[in-house]
């Protein structure tokens, strides 16, 4: 009624091949065998013909018997035949065979997995040169379109800029090359400064930095609460310019890439308001250009402009 479930083999590939080839091994020596056996047979077969039975009982070869000649014949072909199975198979059959095979397939894998290293590292090398190529094509833009932050004040020998919120001396070339130098551009001041003005400044963009709320400016000055805003607010401007006060040269020394400054030659009591001293560590001169005292000019001073090293 109910059959017998049938038996799936379980002799993987492998086993497979190894019992075919034991299977072969056994089919070639007993070949082998029945081939000794012939000849053993043959052999006495030849030596009885030719001594009893008497074929070719007087042909002979350098005196000696046929017979012998095709025994040693025959057994030249039984040892080839011999060394055919129990050597040359043994060292060059399939396991040799597979062995060769599985060598040059283990070159050839070892070549293309040379061959792959190969093309990943040049891949890498192009890879890491578009993005070095990019990130440099970046910084230019980034650096084409930054503006270059800068400093102007005129300060004394003991950096004094101010007293009592006003300038200590009065140089006319000083306040020309600052109307030139800062014409078009934002000016970035703090409260004290701004309020040291009789009006805005013309053809310049005022930013005031105060903390007071509600701080009345005339139109167009922009009122911020920070130095970060202030430069938000100019960073349209290739150039901005900080001008004061004091404070204000403190916070953003740090951040400026130039300086324009005019060192008035000599020193003020009961200043102030000061600046802070240049570190030549940091701060590169790149040009200077000194007047000595006139009738216009009350004191020598040196234009000077630094930028960061």
């Amino acid at each position: 009624m109910f059959g017998k479930k049938k038996q799936v083999s379980t002799i993987d590939k492998d086993q497979l091949e190894l019992i075919e080839n034991a299977q072969k091994r056994i089919k070639q020596k007993k070949r082998l065998y029945i081939h000794f056996v012939v000849f053993l047979i043959g052999a006495v077969f030849l030596i009885l013909a030719n001594t009893v039975l008497g074929i070719g009982k007087d042909f002979t070869i350098a005196g000696i018997n046929w017979f012998v000649y095709a025994i040693l014949i025959w057994l030249f072909l039984f040892v080839y035949h011999f060394i055919n199975v129990f050597i040359t198979n043994k060292f060059m059959g399939k396991d040799w065979e597979k062995q060769q095979l599985d060598k040059l397939v283990s070159q050839q894998q070892k070549r293309i997995d040379k061959l792959k290293e190969g093309f990943l590292k040049e891949e890498k090398k192009i890879a890491q040169s578009q993005a070095y190529n990019e990130a440099k094509t970046e910084l230019s833009d980034e650096k084409k379109n930054s503006n270059e932050l800068t400093i102007i004040v005129a300060a004394g020998e003991d950096n004094a800029i101010g007293k009592d919120n006003d300038l200590i001396w009065h140089l006319s070339d000083d306040l020309k090359r600052f109307k030139k130098l800062t014409s078009g551009h934002h000016i970035i001041m703090g409260r004290k400064t701004f309020e040291s003005f009789p009006k805005p400044l013309p053809n310049r963009t005022h930013i005031v930095i105060t903390r007071q709320s509600n701080y009345k400016v005339p139109e167009g000055v922009i009122v911020v609460n920070n130095l970060e805003d202030a430069l938000d607010a100019a960073r349209k401007d290739k150039q901005p310019f900080i001008i004061g006060g004091g404070e204000i040269y403190k916070q953003s020394i740090n951040l400026a890439d130039k300086l324009e400054l005019t060192r008035v030659h000599a020193s003020f009591d009961g200043a102030d308001t000061f600046f802070p001293n240049v570190d030549t560590n940091i701060w590169k001169e790149v040009s200077r250009t000194t007047h000595e005292a006139d009738e216009d000019h009350n004191y020598a001073f040196s234009f000077i402009t630094y930028v960061r090293k």
